[in-house]
């Protein structure tokens, strides 16, 4: 699915601190026309791309190239990363070099997800940067909630200072190529059997009230099989993953035009019981869903 990252056309791309307890489960496949680099902060993240699980911990950079499907499918409740993206124009204009001819690619050479673990002082250098470009950008609350995923279609992201923005990336997306250069990709990816990427699927197209009966068959496993393989090679059981899918799918329909009431969102996104969401909720942001959505 080709995603809008809602940029207005000052900007040359975004860069905001995704943190767990503040932003809603994004679980769904999506690729974007822009460049996306991550820099893993806090606890840890896994995507899904290309039939394969790579999980990336502490001072991890990692880049995302605009035809590389991927999938968000967990993180650690503490995980903060950054996460910045640059439109084709700025990648143009900054990437003249053969030295950074790799970021002018639509994919990255070879397969898999490219990334480096960074070395302590270039981890600091590189988070320092990326903390300096936060100065003037909006407030936390409101990028982790709309930026790239939001449900607010009037949303568009903005920054104080847009031209200090635009040069900031454009120092930051070569700093990180050379960071890049100098490192190495650790191995590590989990291939994902079939039946298993069709479940993930099937639940993140929005059929989470499908039973596990009928999502076996339709995956083509019996139920037991197919929940220990999707437990294994996810990194997850699958009704914490139902449960994720399930709360993006309340946080969409409660803060979508017409604004339905929580009881009305809860029974709509597929939970059985207020008491279940709660639970999940509470889970995945530490308080209670009243005391976060009257914020």
């Amino acid at each position: 699915m080709l995603e809008d990252l809602k940029l207005g056309r000052r900007y040359d791309g975004l860069i905001y601190l995704v943190e767990s307890a503040r932003n809603p489960p994004t679980i769904k496949s999506h690729h974007h026309v822009e460049l996306e680099l991550n820099l893993v902060v806090r606890g840890w993240i896994s995507y899904v791309v290309g039939g394969r699980r790579f999980t990336f911990g502490r001072r991890t950079l990692l880049w995302l190239f605009p035809s590389q499907e991927h999938q968000l499918v967990g993180r650690s409740s503490d995980a903060e990363t950054y996460v910045a993206a640059f439109k084709p124009g700025l990648i143009r204009r900054s990437c003249r070099s053969r030295a950074y001819e790799g970021l002018r690619r639509d994919a990255p050479e070879g397969e898999g997800v490219l990334h480096t673990v960074l070395p302590p002082e270039t981890f600091d250098l590189v988070r320092k940067t990326m903390d300096g470009l936060m100065e003037a950008a909006p407030d936390p609350d409101i990028l982790n909630r709309e930026a790239g995923f939001g449900v607010n279609p009037g949303f568009r992201y903005g920054h104080g200072d847009p031209d200090g923005l635009n040069a900031g990336l454009h120092h930051l997306l070569l700093l990180c190529w050379r960071c890049q250069s100098a490192g190495t990709s650790p191995q590590g990816a989990v291939a994902l059997h079939s039946a298993v990427m069709r479940a993930l699927e099937v639940l993140s197209e929005g059929n989470e009230k499908v039973r596990l009966g009928a999502l076996a068959r339709e995956c083509g496993a019996s139920g037991a099989h197919l929940s220990r393989m999707f437990t294994r090679q996810v990194g997850l059981p699958m009704n914490r993953y139902r449960n994720s899918v399930r709360l993006r799918r309340f946080l969409e329909l409660y803060r979508a035009p017409g604004h339905r009431t929580i009881t009305e969102a809860v029974y709509g996104a597929g939970f059985g019981s207020y008491a279940q969401f709660h639970r999940v909720f509470t889970r995945a942001y530490g308080r209670g869903p009243r005391e976060c959505l009257a914020r």
